[in-house]
């Protein structure tokens, strides 16, 4: 591996040049997990795993690691870590222990037994250097090959884990995925809203693609099963009952209506939006309903008792004589229920000539005609 490029791989692995080879694998482990193609295919992950597996590969080696410290410049701060006094407090016993076998090899065999006790970790690493002296040189390429050995070792866990994972059940490694949820409108009509009524509403349905999962492609190739879209849709007919007295602009929720849950999670529900159609018989306002009924020119002169088409069937109510057109009466307790009250059914009366009249009823308005003696229009000769 060139160490020419510059890179910072303390950095690139979340680590201190303090660390030791634990602590350096432990970091290569969690970042392998999170940036390991098999897991993230993203271009900007496949970069990140191999920089840190380039990271790795260095300063596991303590050979390359000195390399790179001694060409960068980084250097094990002693005073200010953990690990540091741990470390120069390791090499301590190399130093003292050479030096006792230097200057005091002659001496007595008690004096170097006693070296021994006080330092009884400082004769393994002479002996190891020992034996690895007085080898041939094929010592250090084995030596090479087991610290190739381990550093292989390291990948080849990691990619048991993910071989591991992979032969998991895909329902084990699948998340559940709850559906979301649908809104749509839906109108109807005054006599509906207090009435109650049922709608048959159809509904499109869309949820992810489980075969590509939203992916769109498969192996490079378009989804067969969605056509590349990602996502399944389906239209679904649904009847919803719509109950009494249900005001304008309220929201019915129907449970688990909604697209459908993936791997075991729930479906989500239909959300659907009153909107109460006013007509230029019948409108609203806040409880009250409102609605002009026609009346002949005869009823609004002598009276009359009149039906007008209400929610509950049918309802009467007397036009008093001379009765003008615009003139309004209340029918109490008839209108939308609002805060456990009911408003009222508000009349507007408008006097209207039919279209054709018999040759009688002409004659009849003849009459009137002549015997009329109010100028209704008396007022606007004073203007």
């Amino acid at each position: 591996m060139a160490l020419s490029n510059g890179k910072n791989y303390y950095e690139i692995l979340g680590v201190t040049p303090d660390s030791d080879v634990s602590e350096i694998k432990a970091a290569y482990r969690k970042l392998a997990r999170k940036y390991h193609p098999d897991v993230n295919d993203s271009a900007e992950a496949v970069a990140k795993f191999k920089a840190v597996t380039e990271a790795y590969e260095t300063l596991s080696d303590n050979v390359k690691r000195n390399k790179y410290n001694t060409l960068y410049g980084f250097f094990k701060s002693y005073k200010s870590s953990q690990s540091g006094a741990q470390y120069k407090k390791s090499k301590e016993p190399k130093f003292e222990d050479r030096t006792i076998n230097k200057t005091k090899k002659e001496n007595s065999s008690s004096t170097e037994h006693k070296a021994e006790e006080k330092q009884p970790q400082a004769k393994k690493p002479e002996k190891e250097y020992k034996e690895e002296s007085s080898k041939s040189g094929t010592s250090k390429s084995e030596t090479s090959n087991q610290k190739t050995k381990s550093s292989k070792n390291i990948f080849s866990d990691i990619f048991d884990e993910f071989s591991k994972s992979a032969q998991k059940p895909k329902s084990d490694k699948k998340t559940p995925i709850n559906g979301s949820d649908i809104n749509t409108d839906i109108s109807i009509t005054i006599a509906e809203s207090i009435k109650g009524s049922s709608r048959t509403v159809n509904v499109l349905h869309s949820y992810m693609c489980p075969r590509c999962r939203g992916r769109k492609f498969i192996n490079g190739a378009k989804c067969s099963e969605c056509d590349g879209t990602g996502e399944i849709s389906e239209h679904k007919k649904i009847t919803v009952k719509i109950p009494p007295n249900i005001k304008n602009g309220a929201k019915l929720r129907v449970a688990n209506e909604g697209n459908p849950g993936l791997h075991g999670g729930k479906n989500g529900d239909l959300f659907l939006k009153i909107s109460i159609i006013q007509d230029s018989l019948w409108k609203y306002d806040g409880a009250d309903i409102l609605c002009n009924v026609p009346i002949l020119p005869f009823e609004a002169a002598l009276g009359a008792t009149i039906e007008i088409p209400a929610f509950d069937g049918t309802v009467k109510f007397k036009v008093p004589p001379r009765t003008h057109s615009g003139q309004k009466f209340r029918l109490a307790g008839q209108g939308l229920e609002k805060n456990g009250k009911k408003g009222d059914i508000i009349v507007t009366v408008t006097i209207e000539i039919p279209d054709s009249l018999r040759d009688d009823e002409i004659k009849l308005y003849e009459k009137l005609k002549k015997i009329s003696s109010v100028d209704i229009r008396e007022k606007f000769k004073h203007v």
